[in-house]
């Protein structure tokens, strides 16, 4: 099931936040109470013959984490523009989770903006001095950890409202 964020309360669990790129998945998670996101793994996006299929590796690989971890949701980052409006990236992050929420049902997928994630990790890597090709390898964790902890502040802010 995927569904817009728009629920007023904030339920505590385990979450999952994937930033879908073109060649890499970062993958995030969050402590049972929902406070704190960390980076867990980056995949790599399956672009061979079966990319479109159920039986694509990256699915099958979110589709573990998701089985290990036992999110109550999974929260996707959806690539929008500076106004807001979707772009084509948008649309095939919106595909892209249609069909991992195939893969695993009953765990839901939500979207959560992630305008300027990739940009922020990229620069608090930076700031951290990790550079070159391990920078590479950890900034879209790095941009997961980003759209979920954005998303963890923002329900707790609604909530405690």
């Amino acid at each position: 099931m995927v569904t817009n964020d728009d629920r007023a309360g904030f339920v505590p669990g385990v979450r999952l936040a994937v930033d879908v790129g073109t060649v890499r998945i970062g993958v995030a998670s969050c402590d049972p109470a929902g406070l704190l996101a960390s980076p867990v793994v980056t995949v790599l996006r399956d672009r061979g013959r079966d990319a479109d299929t159920p039986a694509a590796r990256d699915l099958a690989e979110l589709a573990d984490l998701v089985e290990e971890y036992h999110p109550v949701e999974v929260v996707v980052g959806l690539p929008v523009t500076l106004s807001g409006q979707e772009s084509y990236a948008a649309r095939d992050v919106r595909a892209y989770a249609a069909r991992l929420a195939d893969r695993i049902a009953p765990v839901p997928i939500v979207f959560a903006d992630e305008r300027m994630s990739t940009a922020v990790a990229t620069r608090r890597l930076s700031d951290r001095g990790v550079r070159g090709k391990r920078r590479r390898a950890v900034v879209d964790q790095a941009a997961a950890v980003e759209i979920l902890q954005s998303w963890l502040d923002a329900h707790r802010r609604r909530t405690d409202a």
